[in-house]
């Protein structure tokens, strides 16, 4: 039997919402508030953390499940050099980090998107949204194009940039979801990761250049803190998994080669963070470039897994 699905328009905790369902899973995203994520419910347990709240989300700050854009992580300085184009941020409003660095971009809680379409069909949900992006910290006219999809067994998201101006656009992107498993403590939860290239990041986070190999690991977090960035092998799978069954997993597509582990001091989350290029890629010139009316399409799934029995 074909498991029910559907797409509603609905409010989350105050905010216009749009929520899917297909079987015991269902998502809803924020569309006036950047088109976050802001719960993944397995048989109504919720696997995304919003530390901060909605007020934290208006304010620019990451939570949930948001997109990175035009650039995920951070920009080693206020001056950046991409396609070609010298670009200076220095005087625009940015959100940026404990060393005063541009971080994620400029379109966390963000308005300006539209729900363009949602269908329900064999059981799966749909939802289309789009933002057309134009903006003096990212000179290069684009449309981004959001695919989601719900089925019985996870979410998939498909990230489709359009360049739709008369320079090339650079995709610096990625996407930032705050991960939790019910009911046990972070320190329990074993961090599945795949062999993967570990690129050394200075103090401030920025690639140095240089990078060592890593071994596939499965190991209990306990008392450690990571902030690592990685590009993947043939291995894209990267997973939180808790000794009662429970976990959530990250499947990273072709073009989300690199991806940011994050795991923070004393909070109960962490972040498995796909990225279409490394921290800092618009300074060093090693984004993805997408020319003029053309497109590229960045896929990435997260499969939440219930407690046994």
């Amino acid at each position: 039997m074909t498991p029910s699905a559907r797409v509603e328009e609905t409010r989350f905790r105050g905010a216009p919402a749009v929520e899917l369902a297909a079987g015991e899973l269902t998502a809803t995203f924020l569309p006036r508030l950047g088109m976050t994520g802001v719960s993944l419910r397995l048989r109504g347990v919720d696997y995304l953390a919003l530390p901060g709240g909605l007020e934290a989300l208006r304010a620019g700050r990451t939570l949930g499940l948001p997109l990175l854009a035009p650039w995920a992580n951070r920009l080693a300085d206020r001056q950046y050099r991409a396609a070609g184009v010298a670009v200076d941020l220095r005087g625009i409003p940015l959100t940026t980090d404990d060393h005063g660095l541009p971080i994620h971009g400029f379109l966390v809680g963000a308005r300006g998107w539209s729900v363009d379409r949602r269908s329900v069909r064999r059981g799966v949900a749909r939802v289309g949204a789009s933002i057309e992006v134009d903006a003096r910290a990212f000179p290069f006219r684009h449309r981004i194009e959001l695919a989601v999809r719900l089925d019985e067994s996870r979410l998939r998201i498909d990230t489709t940039v359009v360049a739709t101006g008369s320079r090339p656009v650079p995709v610096a992107l990625g996407w930032h979801p705050y991960l939790r498993l019910p009911d046990r403590a972070r320190s329990r939860w074993r961090l599945r990761l795949p062999a993967r290239t570990r690129l050394v990041l200075d103090d401030r986070g920025i690639p140095t250049g240089e990078s060592v190999p890593a071994p596939a690991e499965n190991d209990e977090i306990g008392r450690r803190t990571l902030d690592d960035l990685s590009e993947l092998g043939r291995g894209r799978r990267l997973a939180l998994e808790a000794d009662d069954g429970s976990a959530i997993e990250l499947k990273c597509g072709a073009n989300f080669p690199f991806a940011q582990v994050w795991v923070p001091r004393a909070r109960p989350f962490a972040a498995l963070e796909p990225m279409t290029a490394p921290t800092n890629a618009l300074e060093t010139g090693s984004t993805p470039l997408v020319p003029t009316g053309e497109s590229l399409t960045a896929r990435f799934s997260l499969v939440p897994t219930g407690r046994d029995g």
